[in-house]
């Protein structure tokens, strides 16, 4: 879709044109404000730009981040040993990269940490070899993924092809009740709106429920865009997210700080903007959301029902040892995560305490907790959430991806049913015949206690 100058631009326009260089064959050259490549292509894509004879454009604007392949418990003792950790090294050295490390004070999932560290500032462009870049677009930023030679391609020109995509408007209305969050939200739009009306789409969030969240919140959100299928996803910044910005380790200072709010105070759709779609939700009367199936979309209210077999997919019903009509309230489960590029920010893990605090997990239960950054293991340990874990009996992570997809050193057996706070519940994704859940982190807190899944808001009222 094309601005409209007889209706204004929307967000997307603006920083699309901000950034575009030129155009050719329906596609605009982008340049790239932050380029991040993990631990999983780092020695690859840098080997193959040595081989073409290419060289790095911007070191200064990329950054080597060490979380896919991260460990989530020491080995005798040792943490942050591996062939891909051990590559990534190596290479970011040769190439005078910034690598975010295994045990260093910055190290964390990528989404997590360039938010954290103000690395991704509203208006700017994005770019990972990982299919939730959009992800900082809950803090203003245009975050895109891209492919391995896509990548050597930017790393070299600090520019990408993209072909300008559809743009849809999710508007999210009401108040979000206790025991909510915003994982729970865009669970329920996904059920809503299903997996192809946004494929390839950028979409913007907006509405009174997207302005009441904090940008810890909305960085979820558009977390889980990419599961519609959206090419990208974004939030307009505002006073909440300039307010968070303010503190980040990397941020602009002083009058440089005072320029940047004046470009990022007009970041925002013009009244008039057109998109072409327009979506409107109500989450007025929402409960806690969790999946039944093997899509992110076949997701239901925790009270509810699994559906028949008119409504619902037969291979996820059967791959989830469920039945039509079944409720999942009372199921047993075998394993609890709290961790990802989805849910494992600060307030993420304070809920789940929350739900926690002079509780135990129940017997036969594994629940294991991973912070996405070190920076938010520090504040969680300041703050005593750490020891709540531990006290209730969670294993506590080193900060990676960890069990997201099947990783982190954990290995779960084939039939067991897991209650978890990532993104995908495609079948394999945690492990082989893995029936994995996808709730919130309060929901994911009180099934551990539970030994069950269960409803977390008494929990969150002191039942």
């Amino acid at each position: 879709m094309k601005a409209d100058p007889n209706h204004g631009a929307t967000l997307f326009d603006k920083i699309w044109a901000r950034h575009a260089v030129t155009q050719e064959d329906g596609k605009t050259l982008l340049y790239i404000d932050r380029v991040v490549v993990d631990d999983v292509r780092a020695s690859q894509v840098l080997k193959n730009m040595e081989r073409r004879g290419l060289a790095i454009r911007r070191p200064d604007l990329a950054v080597v981040v060490q979380d896919h392949s991260v460990p989530s418990f020491a080995t005798n003792g040792v943490l942050g040993g591996s062939a891909f950790l051990d590559a990534t090294r190596v290479a970011a050295r040769r190439h005078g990269l910034r690598l975010f490390d295994v045990g260093e004070a910055e190290q964390g999932i990528s989404h997590v940490v360039m938010p954290e560290l103000g690395l991704a500032l509203p208006g700017s462009t994005y770019v990972c070899v990982d299919s939730h870049s959009p992800t900082v677009g809950g803090a203003g930023a245009l975050g895109l993924a891209c492919g391995s030679t896509e990548l050597e391609h930017v790393l070299a020109t600090q520019t990408m092809w993209v072909r300008k995509p559809r743009q849809i408007r999710i508007r999210l209305d009401g108040e979000l009740a206790a025991g909510l969050s915003a994982k729970d939200v865009i669970l329920h739009v996904l059920g809503e709106v299903g997996l192809e009306t946004a494929r390839g789409a950028a979409i913007e969030f907006a509405g009174t429920m997207i302005d009441s969240l904090s940008v810890e919140e909305r960085l979820t959100i558009c977390n889980m865009a990419v599961e519609l299928g959206a090419r990208t996803a974004l939030v307009a910044p505002d006073e909440v997210t300039f307010a968070w910005l303010a503190s980040r380790r990397f941020a602009p200072q002083a009058d440089v700080w005072r320029q940047a709010l004046g470009a990022w105070e007009v970041l925002r759709s013009d009244d008039e903007a057109r998109f072409d779609a327009d979506i409107a939700i109500d989450c007025r009367g929402l409960e806690p959301q969790i999946t039944w199936g093997t899509t992110p979309a076949q997701v239901m209210p925790i009270t509810g029902r699994v559906p028949d077999m008119a409504d619902a997919s037969r291979a996820g019903v059967t791959y989830m040892g469920l039945d039509p009509g079944e409720r999942l309230i009372g199921r047993k489960i075998d394993r609890v995560f709290i961790g990802s590029c989805t849910n494992a920010r600060l307030s993420d893990l304070e809920s789940a305490a929350q739900v926690l605090a002079g509780r135990k997990v129940a017997a036969g239960v594994k629940a294991v907790v991973v912070p996405g950054s070190r920076g938010v293991a520090r504040e969680a340990e300041a703050r005593g959430l750490r020891d709540i874990f531990l006290a209730a009996g969670f294993l506590w992570g080193e900060p990676g991806c960890s069990m997201c997809a099947g990783g982190g050193g954990e290995t779960v057996a084939a039939g067991e049913r897991i209650v978890s706070t990532t993104n995908r519940n495609f079948e394999g994704r945690q492990g082989t015949g893995v029936r994995t859940h996808l709730a919130s982190p309060a929901t994911a807190a009180a099934a551990a206690v539970r030994g069950e899944i269960c409803d977390p808001r008494p929990f969150m009222q002191g039942g």
